[in-house]
């Protein structure tokens, strides 16, 4: 017994080393541990301000101020503390927090329910939840596939000279 506490192997019964135990489970390859946290996503904090163009290929959080554009083909999600002075181009986007600027996205736009948004949105799905401030004009659904100009924009709408 002596012999396995100063780590002696004892030939008849004494537990193995620390060198030869089963190796341990495989962890994940993320550099930061909460990448399994929140499923992969990337997040700026909202101590994080950033002026530029910002450009991300998964999914992004932002909690902090950017003031550019915003370009991927992920998903974005403006925290309630966020603050964004600029365009948005992504797949989709849910803002939680203040956007000043455009937002095109190939998906879905939501603008929770103290959302603020100063600008156009085009996306192929728009929802507002009640609460929510969207000052500007929007585009929303896919264009048919086959017409080349919807008939409102071929020729002058209503609203021409007034």
């Amino acid at each position: 017994m002596l012999k396995q506490i100063i780590n002696q192997e004892d030939s008849s019964n004494a537990a193995p080393k620390a060198s030869e135990e089963t190796p341990a489970p495989v962890r994940s390859k993320s550099p930061l541990p909460l990448g399994g946290i929140t499923g992969g996503k990337n997040i700026l904090s909202s101590d994080v301000e950033i002026k530029g163009k910002l450009r991300f290929s998964n999914d992004l959080i932002i909690d902090g101020r950017i003031e550019g554009e915003v370009n991927s083909e992920g998903d974005l999600t403006v925290g309630e503390n966020a603050t964004i002075i600029g365009d948005i181009k992504t797949r989709s986007v849910v803002v939680f927090g203040r956007v000043d600027g455009n937002i095109t996205v190939t998906d879905r736009c939501e603008l929770k329910q103290n959302a603020t948004l100063h600008g156009d949105v085009v996306a192929g799905k728009l929802a507002i939840e009640e609460g929510a401030t969207f000052m500007g004009t929007s585009t929303v659904g896919t264009p048919k596939s086959g017409s080349k100009a919807s008939p409102a924009s071929s020729g002058g709408t209503p609203r021409e000279g007034v």
